[in-house]
């Protein structure tokens, strides 16, 4: 960071499908203080992956500039979220002996090699190596075994792995715009950071960041991630679906889903109303609000259930006691959580960034909880920062870094 307050400054930039947003923390302590928030539309990108990057660049440059105005300081590395179809995670284990008297770090580092040790196509980059629990001699569920006697140490880890095409691109547009990336974050772990209670992790909770382009999901249990997944739908498809039945233009179906949109097509006063832009020079149409409902619930019904199959299949339905938190710009269309509390058989509520001081008014909104949660995430690891992302030796600097996590393997 540059500026006048130098150390001091996280910056999230969520590179999303429908918008960029940058999120100015400042780490006074050990709380978090939002100084500054720069948003603007984003068109480079489509289902969470870069497809026109000189667009890319303008936005996140736009973007990066509010922010900076805002907090008063020059912002020149950030941390990213990564989403899109293309990420894929699964859960690995590996057993160690202990040598010494006493579990020291160094076992935890080995342990934790040997359960990375795994073949990764090379079209596929680690994002993550979340360690989920340790077993020393059989006992189960330690978080921490640093320190404790024993002769044989498991771990288990859940990794996440993504294209390293989307990742480079990624990097490539933040480079283009002036920026060093501190690291890569899936976007659904760095919305957990924001929007979920420590109740709610320890006991178990789903995560479900409902984007433009992907509904991205992360299920917690005992402090820890369990299971991520990420589906290629959200915002988008319902802003599509609304332009087809309304015979609308694309930009006036989002703006109508803005204004009017609801996934409740019972609780709506009959009388309400909506007024449908022509197309080709067509009069304007007025049409019954409710017929948004109609169009919207069953996109919704099937966006969950489709998760909801995911959650059946990898056998965390019992996982997610205390609820789904819904977060991102589409869960705050009218009755969704209704139509999750239906679907999933849970509790569902709307996930709103905490643990923050600052601009709380301002970022207390679902869509910037990956943001929010890209700065808490940054300022845990900011006292380890142990790489940065600079194009010219991107590649070498990625190579470098998966071959110390798999040296078992390449």
């Amino acid at each position: 960071m540059q500026g006048h307050r130098e150390g001091n400054i996280v910056v999230g930039l969520d590179i999303g499908t429908t918008k960029i947003c940058a999120v100015v923390g400042e780490m006074m302590g050990r709380d978090i203080h939002i100084i500054g928030i720069g948003s603007h539309p984003s068109i480079g990108l489509r289902k969470g992956v870069v497809v026109n990057i000189e667009a890319t660049v303008e936005s996140i440059k736009r973007a990066v500039e509010e922010a900076e105005l805002m907090a008063g300081c020059e912002i020149s590395s950030v941390y990213t979220g990564i989403a899109g179809g293309h990420i894929t995670s699964f859960n690995s284990s590996g057993i160690v002996a202990i040598k010494g008297a006493e579990i020291t770090p160094h076992d935890v580092d080995r342990v934790i090699d040997a359960a990375r040790a795994v073949a990764i196509p090379t079209d596929r980059e680690v994002i993550h190596v979340l360690p989920q629990e340790y077993i020393v001699d059989e006992q189960t569920g330690i978080q921490n075994p640093v320190g404790m006697a024993g002769v044989r140490l498991e771990a288990r880890i859940h990794i996440v792995t993504g294209a390293v095409t989307s990742a480079h691109n990624i990097v490539k547009c933040a480079n283009r715009a002036g920026l060093d990336v501190c690291d890569i974050v899936l976007e659904s772990l760095a919305s957990g950071e924001a929007v979920l209670t420590e109740e709610e992790k320890q006991l178990g909770a789903g995560l479900i960041d409902l984007g433009g382009g992907t509904s991205d999901m992360a299920i917690f249990s005992r402090k820890n991630i369990r299971h991520t997944f990420v589906l290629p739908l959200g915002g988008d498809n319902l802003t599509s679906d609304i332009a087809i039945g309304l015979r609308a233009p694309l930009n006036e179906a989002e703006q109508i889903k803005r204004k009017f949109g609801t996934c409740n097509h019972t609780g709506i006063q009959a009388n309400a109303t909506i007024e449908v832009p022509g197309m080709g020079g067509r009069e304007p149409r007025k049409l019954p609000r409710q017929i948004l409902g109609e169009i919207l619930a069953p996109r919704m019904e099937e966006i969950f259930t489709l998760l909801n199959r995911e959650i059946v299949s990898s056998g965390m339905e019992n996982t997610i006691a205390s609820g789904m938190v819904l977060c991102g710009g589409t869960s705050l269309l009218d009755g969704v959580t209704d139509i999750a509390e239906a679907v999933f058989g849970v509790p569902a509520r709307m996930g709103r960034p905490r643990g923050i001081s600052g601009l709380t008014d301002v970022v207390n909104n679902p869509m910037f909880a990956t943001g929010v949660g890209l700065v808490l995430y940054g300022a845990k690891k900011e006292p380890e920062k142990k790489f940065r992302i600079r194009d010219p030796n991107i590649f070498a600097t990625l190579l470098a870094r998966m071959k110390k996590w798999f040296k078992d393997v390449i």
